[in-house]
């Protein structure tokens, strides 16, 4: 709008100086070699405004002219790349669906021009993969390797969908590739932790504990649970080995960890072995007596005799606190049983049918009734035992 309004206040300024312009009997002289040129001055400034405008008018037909042809020329490239991104949207919408053979057609189609051809090819991967392709598939992330990039996602790729056929070794080869460590991605480490369990690599589970610790990658009752259960499994793996081996993994444990119940009763285990029972012991009642559990009243009949009375003594003197808890009359239980009372064994029996009752409870005072003579009652607890279950 700005221009046309200069265009009409020139020309409008032209109409009105003009006539005083025609009134002047100025002229032009040109002299070119052999060539003269003479005309009066309104003339010759005409004859530059036209020549300017005919300049003007011949770089816009020479611009239009490259246009016409440079576009002429890529205009395949372009509806290459135009049906690219149909092909991309085609095959996002079937992987919504999951309809694999579609998304996996269409997802390779539009890789070949598209604008981003590796995420196109890790779409095709996956919907090859969901059809059992594994050819298909795996020619899909050879593709998608050879983007600098990419390397890392498509080891990672190859890991995971190795590990969904079962093939850990392989997947096991691959991760190794990707070496995690603290710097490692967060997928990264997640996948070594899955893989580690599969294949119950506990040691390899054990140095990386910490990094998912530090990196938050567990929650704290998870992180704890899974960190107790590869130490203890580690400890009685390390027990089958040798006595030394043993010992270097309990130290190997940090100072919280050796009070832990689990890790505690393995310890001992691995210590009766290997014929040191008084120092397995001794391990025991230290830790009954700072902190007794239902872990410690489950495992201890199975580690001593009827000749361990200190461990006894220190379980007696725990019945004003622990009256109505069932696994503490179950180990008493056992124990007495141990130490062939079968009236005692009785009597705990039947606190802990009045606390927990189970099958197993019922059927184990039955049996101690039946051995002392009162089978009216042993029946009753027979009868009870078949209602449990």
């Amino acid at each position: 709008m700005i221009k046309t309004l200069v265009y009409v206040v020139l020309i409008l300024i032209g109409l009105c100086i003009s006539p005083l312009i025609i009134g002047q009997s100025g002229y032009i002289y040109i002299a070119i070699g052999e060539y003269q040129i003479e005309t009066s001055l309104v003339t010759g400034i005409v004859g530059l405004i036209v020549f300017y405008f005919a300049l003007q008018l011949l770089e816009w037909l020479i611009i239009l002219l490259l246009n016409i042809v440079l576009s002429s020329r890529y205009l395949p490239e372009q509806w290459r790349r135009k049906a690219a991104k149909k092909h991309t949207l085609i095959g996002a919408l079937a992987l919504a669906e999951e309809d694999w053979p579609s998304a996996e057609k269409a997802m390779a189609k539009g890789a070949e021009k598209g604008e981003i051809p590796v995420l196109n090819l890790f779409a095709a991967a996956r919907a090859a993969h969901y059809q059992g392709n594994i050819t298909a598939r795996d020619h899909y992330l050879t593709q998608a390797e050879k983007n600098p990039i990419a390397k890392t996602a498509v080891y990672t790729s190859r890991t995971r969908y190795l590990m969904k056929q079962g093939e850990l070794v392989k997947a096991r080869a691959i991760l190794d590739k990707l070496n995690p460590t603290s710097k490692s991605s967060s997928p990264v480490l997640k996948l070594a932790q899955e893989l580690y369990l599969q294949q119950q690599d506990w040691q390899a589970l054990k140095l990386l504990l910490p990094i998912l610790k530090k990196r938050q990658l567990l929650a704290e009752t998870e992180f704890n649970q899974l960190n107790t259960k590869t130490n203890s499994i580690l400890m009685i793996n390390a027990a089958k080995i040798s006595e030394a081996e043993l010992t270097k993994c309990w130290h190997w444990l940090n100072k919280s960890e050796r009070k832990e119940d689990e890790l505690i009763l393995a310890y001992a285990r691995g210590l009766i072995q290997y014929d040191h029972k008084d120092q397995a012991l001794k391990l025991l009642n230290k830790q009954l007596n700072a902190s007794p559990s239902a872990a410690l009243f489950t495992a201890i009949p199975d580690l001593i005799t009827a000749q361990d009375q200190d461990i006894r003594k220190l379980l007696s003197k725990l019945e004003t606190t622990h009256e109505n808890d069932a696994d503490y009359q179950m180990c008493l239980a056992k124990l007495a049983i141990q130490s062939r009372d079968t009236k005692q064994a009785k009597t705990h029996w039947q606190n802990v049918c009045r606390i927990a009752p189970t099958h197993q409870s019922w059927l184990a005072l039955a049996q101690a009734q039946e051995q002392l003579g009162e089978n009216a009652t042993a029946a009753h607890s027979y009868r009870n035992a078949a209602n449990i279950l």
